[in-house]
């Protein structure tokens, strides 16, 4: 099986750790990364990020679970440079997601905000990169 490597948006790691439906493209990507199926790409502030959206009041999670997560990410990820890309985003929080993500070849950006980002095909939903998943390991 070929190592998948991508940068989850954050979008995705909140919907993944609420969801009540173990089925849900995002709680099944969670689940990815937690096989290793994934290897989820970084930055500092992609980490920074995360710690502060997940650490909301709003999604009452654990803090454990919150640093599980993050745990996870730094340990089975790679911390990894961004690539200038010189376009222009509709949130300027999701350009690091988008230069983080260049700078592997061959790796994806899983967000849940497709409009967010320039059509690219390594711009994926978490439901296109469960089916990129499941047919990597056939």
């Amino acid at each position: 099986m070929k190592k998948i490597f991508a940068v989850i948006d954050t979008n995705v790691i909140v919907s993944g750790l609420i969801t009540p439906n173990a089925s849900s493209p995002t709680r099944e990507l969670l689940d990815c990364l937690a096989e290793k199926r994934i290897v989820p790409l970084y930055n500092e502030e992609i980490l920074q990020e995360y710690w502060d959206v997940l650490h909301r009041a709003k999604f009452q999670l654990p803090a454990s679970k919150v640093e599980e997560l993050l745990a996870m990410v730094k340990s089975d990820g790679i911390l990894s440079s961004r690539i200038s890309s010189e376009l222009d985003f509709i949130d300027s929080k999701d350009v690091v997601f988008y230069e983080v993500a260049l700078s592997k070849d061959d790796s994806f950006l899983v967000t849940g905000n497709i409009k967010h980002f320039p059509e690219m095909d390594f711009v994926v939903t978490p439901a296109e990169m469960m089916e990129i998943i499941r047919k990597n390991s056939l």
